[in-house]
């Protein structure tokens, strides 16, 4: 990747991470980062919302494996 495209991604992501701030989403960027990545390779962008609502109302498990999207 280019410099200027790493920069524009970078500050794309900047972007939608400030936005789920202010929504309260609590997705790390790190999570957010792989969800706008697979919207870019045409998953529905509806359907991975609600497997991120779904895996957020999982009680923690005892083992400490949690989703990473808190």
């Amino acid at each position: 990747m280019d410099p200027e495209a790493s920069r524009t991604a970078r500050e794309s992501l900047d972007l939608a991470f400030g936005m789920s701030n202010i929504l309260e989403t609590g997705l790390d960027r790190h999570t957010l980062s792989v969800l706008i990545a697979l919207c870019d390779l045409g998953l529905n962008p509806e359907a991975l919302a609600a497997v991120v609502k779904e895996l957020q109302k999982e009680p923690s498990s005892s083992s400490g494996a949690t989703p990473s999207v808190t």
